[in-house]
């Protein structure tokens, strides 16, 4: 098995920050995660550097306004895109600042196709999933930008190997048939398996396209995260939330693991908990550990395989736990490779 381009033992986090600072962000995140940053998101600072409102400023040829239900589909580029589109050069700005002679894994997000076709609002107010041809067009519009995206990051950072992280929290729902109407009385149709592949291995050959076949990870932190899908859409690693693994997973786990798939394990808690929770790096990832031995796989291929971050994004926690977070996880993976048993 070929190593990761961010190496063993490594740690990374999900994309948000506390706070509206982009320099302080950025700071922290590659002053604490030296072998593998990420840009930083800071959806404190309002609409258009939320998550749905950061991937609609992308979009190419397809734009978005803000309304009391949502992110809807507009006519063309006004002031929320201005704003989101503004937010991001800042980050990238900071970013730029704070990495330069950097030659190392660096991640990057977007939301992927099916969240944002769950999340952005047709002219009529329901959402572009329940139109098979606004979700065609959607995919192709946040390929586009992406492709776009990645190669500024690049030309920011000459130096690093950009990895894309597409977050689909929505995917399990979209799959299921889970996602609610405008009226909330109904749900949208499952979409078929095969379209939503689809979808996805065209934002993630586009990536690929713009950074010479750098890697692609898909996050989710719901329950059901469908690993072979993903794997067969061209995910080289999946993000999920550890704790709401079960033991229908294992099969899907263990193949993916002997496929070559990297694993983000979420084991470190996004917000503070009543009993700490990061006084024991090496207890974090011991559902890791459980997990590899419930799967008779190799001690080896643990710091190979495993990249260890918070459950999810830390917009919620408070900027002191939030740097303890991301410290905490860079500890408890180089633990996996101290004493893999």
């Amino acid at each position: 098995m070929s190593e990761h381009v961010w190496g063993r033992a490594a740690a990374t986090g999900i994309g948000s920050m506390p706070g509206t600072d982009a320099r302080e962000a950025a700071r922290i995140v590659t002053g604490v995660l030296e072998e593998f940053p990420y840009l930083p998101e800071l959806p404190a600072r309002g609409p258009g550097a939320d998550l749905i409102g950061r991937t609609a400023g992308l979009l190419v040829e397809l734009y978005a306004r803000l309304e009391p239900s949502g992110w809807r589909v507009g006519d063309a580029p006004g002031r929320d895109t201005r704003r989101a589109r503004s937010w991001l050069g800042e980050d990238l700005d900071a970013l730029e600042e704070f990495t330069q002679g950097y030659t190392g894994a660096l991640k990057v997000s977007a939301v992927g196709p099916w969240t944002m076709a769950a999340s952005l609002e047709r002219r009529n107010g329901e959402a572009m999933l329940g139109d098979a041809g606004a979700c065609r067009y959607l995919a192709e519009s946040l390929a586009e930008g992406v492709r776009n995206h990645l190669a500024e990051v690049r030309r920011r950072v000459p130096g690093a190997t950009v990895v894309l992280q597409l977050d689909e929290p929505s995917l399990t729902a979209v799959l299921t048939g889970r996602v609610p109407t405008a009226s909330g009385y109904r749900t949208h149709r499952a979409v078929d398996r095969a379209v939503v592949e689809q979808a996805l291995r065209q934002v993630v050959e586009a990536a690929g396209e713009a950074t010479g076949g750098g890697p692609v990870v898909v996050h989710s932190c719901a329950p059901g995260v469908p690993f072979a899908l993903l794997r067969r859409a061209g995910a080289t690693g999946i993000s999920f939330d550890l704790s709401l693994l079960t033991e229908r997973d294992d099969e899907a786990i263990g193949e993916a693991v002997e496929g070559g798939t990297a694993l983000f394990a979420g084991a470190v808690p996004a917000t503070e908990t009543a009993s700490g929770g990061l006084s024991d790096p090496a207890g974090s990832v011991m559902g890791v550990r459980t997990l590899w031995r419930r799967l008779g796989l190799g001690p080896e291929l643990l710091a190979r395989s495993v990249v260890v971050t918070p459950a999810c994004g830390l917009a919620g926690a408070s900027p002191a736990y939030a740097r303890a977070a991301l410290e905490h996880c860079v500890r408890a993976a180089r633990s996996l490779a101290n004493d893999p048993e």
